[in-house]
């Protein structure tokens, strides 16, 4: 019998199926990171996949943690009003549940869409701002530098982080996915690459991981008991011989989430270098996906360049992975 179509649990939620739609930003927000038609339309095509959750794009708790001007947000109540509405709508077609994914970009954020290629836009421009991270270190040299945050800024972000996850369960979002990936601000913590600091958030592997910690918790206190939040890490920085980020990093922190009570950890990589190098070949996560379920008895999550059903039935059978990411195969078919 296939796996694949076996039913799964993120704590209390059950899933029909094994497949999960992973987010996919889709830089169609207005300015004020509301919802527009395209979100309605894009939504409702997920809820009629078959697929057993949909896992919405990377949504920002301040208007400086999106990546673009036009991404989605979740920092007031009408952005949350906005999401209720239509999560009513697509229940009235489809029984599939839906989760968010709550995200700051950190020193990734303040960029143009990516299809008008203007990249990152500096502090001065219109729709640009000031970025912030970890250090005063940019992603790419030519961007302005970002603000390194003091410890008041980190914990006004650990709070709105926690307020975003108030107005995700009361908007019926079923599950929240929490950022810690692809070089965005909790991932600028994590790898020494872009972590040069000396206090309680810099230096050592423990400090490093505090914040996502911290934020994690932070949610995890004020949802319901037995409400699924879920964690999705790059494994690797791809910048071997370097001091960065790498799978060991991953599954320690993944066993450090188990503890406070992850629901899940979905395993991705990269996105954090602007000289990584990456592998690229179908499934070239999974193994990564492989390391990390070796240390955690919790579900993970395997994704990257999946697009057929019997590869993503091996992953499931070589006992690789607990559930499968899918994002632009969805998108495509």
């Amino acid at each position: 019998m296939s796996l694949l179509f076996q039913p799964i649990h993120f704590d209390q939620l059950q899933l029909s199926n094994k497949i999960v739609i992973a987010p996919m930003c889709q830089y169609s927000a207005n300015e004020q990171g509301e919802l527009s038609y395209w979100h309605e339309q894009q939504w409702a095509a997920y809820a009629l996949s078959g697929a057993g959750l949909c896992i919405v794009e990377a949504t920002a708790v301040q208007p400086e943690g999106r990546i673009s001007y036009a991404d989605l947000g979740l920092w007031n109540d009408l952005q949350r009003a906005q999401i209720k509405a239509l999560l009513a709508k697509l229940k009235t077609i489809s029984p599939m549940p839906f989760g968010i994914q709550l995200a700051h970009a950190g020193r990734k954020a303040s960029t143009d869409k990516p299809w008008d290629g203007r990249g990152q836009l500096p502090p001065e421009h219109a729709q640009g701002w000031q970025t912030v991270s970890a250090s005063n270190v940019p992603f790419n040299p030519a961007d302005h530098a970002p603000h390194a945050l003091n410890t008041a800024e980190i914990e006004r972000i650990i709070a709105d982080f926690a307020e975003s996850a108030k107005r995700a369960v009361n908007a019926g979002f079923e599950l929240i996915e929490l950022h810690a990936a692809h070089g965005y601000l909790l991932h600028q913590f994590m790898s020494p690459l872009s972590n040069l600091r000396t206090d309680e958030y810099g230096g050592s592997f423990e400090n490093r991981i505090r914040l996502t910690l911290e934020v994690f918790q932070a949610m995890k206190n004020v949802v319901p008991a037995g409400y699924p939040i879920g964690v999705r890490l790059s494994a690797t920085d791809w910048m071997d011989g370097a001091d960065s980020w790498n799978v060991e990093s991953a599954a320690g922190i993944s066993k450090a989430l188990e503890q406070l009570g992850a629901a899940y950890i979905h395993v991705s990589s990269g996105g954090l270098h602007i000289e990584q190098k990456i592998d690229l070949h179908a499934g070239y996560q999974v193994p990564f996906a492989a390391a990390v379920k070796k240390e955690v008895s919790i579900p993970v999550i395997a994704v990257g360049l999946i697009t057929e059903a019997l590869q993503a039935e091996g992953i499931l059978q070589n006992a690789q992975a607990d559930a499968i990411g899918l994002a632009r195969a969805m998108l495509y078919d």
